[in-house]
Order: C-alpha cells, then structure tokens, then sequence
C-alpha cells in the first residue's frame, strides 16, 4: 500500500486560539447599542469590539497618528511577539526602531479587522443574542465596512485626521477605501502591492480556498464549533493554494527547486518528497494554529467584493476627485497577485484627479509577499515618502 500522511493537527488547541477570538491580548474597543456598525448587507452590527495594539505616543497636536491596516492573514500584531504563536510581529521589518514606521516619531495603530479572529467581532465570536459562536450567522462584511469600524476607533481614540495609512495587499485595499471614504482624514496613504478591485483570476483563487474549507467534513457548514472541532485539514489546504500565489516562480525555483527533502531517493509514495512540498504543508499546518476557518471565508469574500469604481459610476478617476491626500503607490515586478499593470492604472487615475502621488515598481523576485521581506529599496522608498509628508505636514524632528 503506497504511504500517505496528511497535514497533522495543529498544536496549538482550540480552546487556547478562541481565547483571542473574545478576550485577546491587546487593547479592545467596544461599542454598544447606540454605536452601531451600519454594513454594506443592510444589516446593523452591534454590539461589536474592535481589537487594536498601538505603538509610540500621541503628540500634543495628535497630527503624528499612523493607521497600520492589515493583509488577509496578518492581525493587530505588527510589531510585537504573537499572543498564540510566540512569532515576531508580521511587520517588524518596517515597523520599529529606526525602521520609516519608527514608534518614537509616530502614533501607530493596526486593529484587528471587523471579520477577523483575533478579538475584533466575526464569524468565531459569541453572537450576544445567542450565547453561541455566530458562524454562518454573522453577516457578510466589506472592505468598506472594516474601514467604517476603523473610522469609529480612530473617533474613540480623539483622533480627527490621519497623517499616513499604510497597508499591503487587502491592507492596500483599506488605504484606498480610507483615501475614498475619507478623503479629508487622510493626510498621506501608502499603498502597497493592491489593486481598487480584484481580479476574476484574484477571485478564483479565492474561490479554491473556500471550496477547500467547505469540502472538510470538519466544516459542518460553518458550525463546527458547537461540535468542538475544528476544519483544520481544509483551512489548511486553502493556505497553502493561497501562499502559492504570494510567491514567483523564480522564488520558488531559487529557494527550493526540485530538491529532495531530507533523502536522496523518491519514496515512491505520497509523503513529501520534495523541499517546496515540505514548505507548503508547514505553512498550511501554521496557519491553522492561529485562524478560524470561517474567518478566513468572510475576508476572502470581502477582497472579492472590493471594487472603488463600482460606488463613481465606473469611473475610477471620480473616486479621487479633489482629493488632497499624499498618495505613494509601490508594486513589484514579480507579483502577479497584484501586478503593476493594476498599480499603473490606480496611479492614473490619480493624476487624472490631480492628485499626488508618487509611484514606484521595485524589482525583486520576491513576487507578492515581498512588501513583508528585507526589501532595502522598499523601505528606502516608505522612509522618503513619509519623511517628505511629515515635513508637509510640519511634524516636528521629534515627531517624523
């Protein structure tokens, strides 16, 4: 009989990744009745808590607040040790000590998404009306509506405008919908490795990954947690269709090749047999130590749905019209999730708001997932942007 193993159970328990779903280790936002979250669905979600970590001070004017927004599988810890997997942050290569987000200039805030897992209300919280995890039952969410929650902690927080929103992939997608939504308070936007929708291919990989966690018998259609269970297998096979894409073929070739794991000779069975295959499985097996599956169906569907022309008339260019924001938009060569072709097209529209914006496609073969790897040319573009908007913007040395 030809050997198989599949990807094992996390090690993490259950029990120890809901724990952050309601009381997480960070700070926490709440808002009752009377501040409901009105969604793009038509549905009023209240009440509803809003997970956040922040970094560095308010200065005296409260004009050096930087709002950190957070890819598909990245959380509110950016920049300090995960509470479940002990990891460092997601984004301690931009976001530190003498790194451009330096916490002694800047006031960074990330949040934890509307829909995410991690102590901002979703699918894998207690639904108050019920006593239950709201699975299926929680509504569907947008990239508008986790920008409308973002607005509503930053009002909470006594913060009136922005000086940067900063993001990458579907991060960048929440800089574009701040920079729409609310142009006058948004001083600068960084935006990085995004598009103002997603594309039918975006889509369809999206598509694959949702099959995958369905298919698990696990999944017990989105209840799963009333059976204490989780669909670790297919969340992860999901993850690992998606990483594929987050990386370029010449990555994968340099990195890995057609290299044996830990042997010299096929086993002539389905185990691992190759480095790349060893990768994926790992990085599945992770993933699903720290995220809800049903989560993970909800952002998903939230990116699908993203589309700022869609709201102007198709006219993308009317989504910016008169807007005073700073804008530096960043792609990169090898990334075909987002490619440059859809950068460019932001960038004219931009202009053809009168807009400013600086745009720059930095070659590397890093492919989508550069914007979080040692990138110098990134990080010497991010440091010049927000330098030269500080400067604008009349921070003081101290401040940026």
């Amino acid at each position: 009989m030809v050997g198989v193993k599949s990807i094992p159970s996390p090690a993490i328990s259950a029990d120890e990744r809901s724990h952050e779903v309601d009381h997480p280790s960070s700070l926490l936002a709440h808002f009752g009745a009377d501040q409901p979250l009105r969604l793009d669905c038509g549905v009023d979600l209240t009440p509803f808590q809003i997970a956040y970590k922040t970094y560095g001070e308010l200065n005296a004017d409260r004009t050096n607040a930087v709002l950190i927004c957070h890819a598909l599988t990245g959380d509110q810890h950016v920049a300090n040790v995960h509470p479940v997997t002990g990891k460092p942050g997601w984004w301690e290569t931009l976001v530190g000590p003498g790194r451009p987000l330096d916490p002694a200039k800047y006031f960074i805030i990330c949040s934890n998404v509307i829909g995410g897992c991690m102590g901002s209300t979703g699918p894998a919280s207690i639904n108050p009306a019920t006593g239950k995890v709201w699975g299926l039952d929680f509504p569907v969410i947008t990239i508008p509506d986790m920008v409308r929650a973002q607005a509503m902690l930053i009002d909470r927080l006594g913060i009136d405008t922005l000086f940067a929103v900063v993001g990458g992939s579907m991060g960048g997608m929440q800089v574009l919908q701040w920079t729409a939504a609310y142009p006058k308070r948004v001083y600068s936007a960084l935006a990085i490795a995004c598009s103002t929708r997603h594309s039918a291919q975006n889509i369809a990989f999206h598509e694959l990954g949702r099959q995958a966690v369905m298919a698990d018998p696990d999944w017990h259609n989105g209840a799963y947690a009333d059976q204490g269970i989780h669909p670790h297998r297919g969340l992860a096979v999901a993850r690992m269709a998606a990483h594929i894409t987050y990386l370029s073929d010449a990555a994968l070739h340099r990195k890995f090749g057609r290299r044996m794991q830990d042997r010299e000779l096929p086993t002539f069975s389905f185990d691992a047999d190759f480095q790349v295959e060893s990768y994926l499985r790992y990085q599945g097996s992770s993933f699903v130590e720290r995220f809800d599956a049903n989560s993970y169906l909800y952002l998903t569907r939230a990116m699908d749905y993203f589309d700022i022309a869609a709201d102007h008339d198709g006219v993308l260019a009317k989504a910016f019209a008169g807007i005073e924001t700073r804008f530096c938009v960043v792609s990169f060569t090898s990334d075909w999730l987002f490619p440059t072709s859809e950068s460019r097209a932001l960038v004219h529209a931009l202009n053809a708001s009168s807009a400013r914006v600086s745009f720059a496609e930095i070659e590397t073969d890093r492919g989508h997932d550069a914007f979080l790897l040692d990138v110098p040319e990134f990080f010497d573009i991010s440091r010049a942007f927000l330098q030269s908007a500080g400067k604008a913007r009349g921070l003081t040395s101290k401040d940026g």
